[in-house]
């Protein structure tokens, strides 16, 4: 059982850890990959990436990826060309981790293609690499909870594991516990990659979860009531009830936001 103290200090942790200046304008590079190898990234969606974001998806460096945390964390980007792209550029979902530094992204070329003037797409295509600014947005979907699959790797009733989708707002998952509907005797989850969380101790009947959400400096638990029937069942994707919405306080001295 998770105890209250224990509880305490993990959100007075990770809140001390939270990046706080998140909406700040940041100059980098960005280049393409294939929109099919998107299903095979480290964030664990698999072919469900490719419903995100109109398939405008995103691999980030280790800064953005945060360990997995920042799975599911939606930028604008745009390159700097104004003769090639277009002011506004295009939104991106992080799905995937970056190993390369010579670049903070590396976009599907759907979203590669997106941030370009009308008729030149192509000719951005041919750069391979480009100039670019970015920040953080917030992810929207519009009637649409929290929602919880249940992974292949499941065995009941001895280990659980399930992936978060449609994540909303400008927020990082950062602890789960899970506990039987109307139990209060909670276990905590363990991040096994990206954006999978899973435990060995799986209690019986209906779940429920509590999550420690973290925006900028400001953090809390959303609890989901009832969210996993009995008899749950693997591969298969439970609405939390539950949506999360929440933008970043700021926590530091104002930033430029490129005007944007």
């Amino acid at each position: 059982m998770a105890q209250p103290h224990f509880l305490c200090m993990l959100l007075f942790l990770v809140l001390s850890s939270a990046t706080a200046c998140d909406r700040c304008v940041h100059q980098s590079k960005a280049s393409y990959f294939s929109d099919a190898a998107a299903s095979s990234g480290a964030c664990g969606y698999g072919s469900l990436a490719l419903t995100i974001s109109g398939g405008h998806l995103a691999a980030g460096v280790s800064s953005l990826y945060k360990q997995g945390a920042g799975c599911g964390a939606c930028f604008q980007i745009r390159c700097k060309d104004s003769k090639l792209c277009s002011s506004e550029g295009t939104k991106v979902t992080l799905t995937d981790l970056n190993h390369n530094n010579q670049t903070d992204f590396v976009l599907t070329s759907r979203a590669f293609m997106a941030m370009a003037n009308k008729g030149k797409d192509q000719d951005v295509m041919k750069l391979g690499i480009v100039d670019v600014e970015y920040k953080r947005m917030p992810c929207e979907y519009k009637n649409q909870n929290l929602a919880v699959r249940v992974e292949e790797s499941s065995q009941k009733p001895y280990y659980l594991a399930i992936k978060l989708l449609y994540q909303g707002g400008q927020t990082e998952i950062v602890a789960i516990d899970v506990a039987q509907v109307g139990s209060s005797n909670w276990s905590f989850m363990t991040r096994n990659y990206g954006a999978v969380w899973d435990t060995s101790r799986v209690p019986n009947g209906a779940l429920q979860f509590r999550i420690v959400v973290t925006s900028g400096y400001d953090g809390k638990w959303v609890w989901a009531k009832n969210v996993l029937p009995a008899d749950w069942k693997i591969g298969v994707i439970y609405d939390s009830g539950v949506q999360i919405t929440d933008i970043a306080q700021e926590g530091c001295s104002p930033c430029d936001d490129g005007n944007w």
